[in-house]
């Protein structure tokens, strides 16, 4: 799947999810799936947890994930 592809499947609509962006016909924001990975879940025990996901959506959610950090510069504090 292209990446393209894969960012068609996210969704950002004000009248969907307050304009959080989401997996596309799901409502599950993308800060869910990142933050699942993020504490060390596996892309399938997500997806045992949302059922209604698919691994196109989690590699989805990381493709995004991706974009908006070529598009922001930005800087944690520690």
């Amino acid at each position: 799947m292209t990446r393209e592809e894969l960012l068609a499947r996210i969704t950002v609509d004000p009248k969907v999810c307050t304009g959080k962006p989401c997996i596309r016909g799901t409502r599950i924001y993308i800060s869910i799936i990142l933050d699942g990975l993020a504490e060390g879940l596996a892309p399938e025990e997500i997806i045992d947890h949302y059922p209604s996901l698919n691994i196109d959506d989690i590699r989805a959610a990381v493709a995004y994930a991706a974009e908006l950090t070529r598009e922001n510069v930005w800087k944690i504090s520690a």
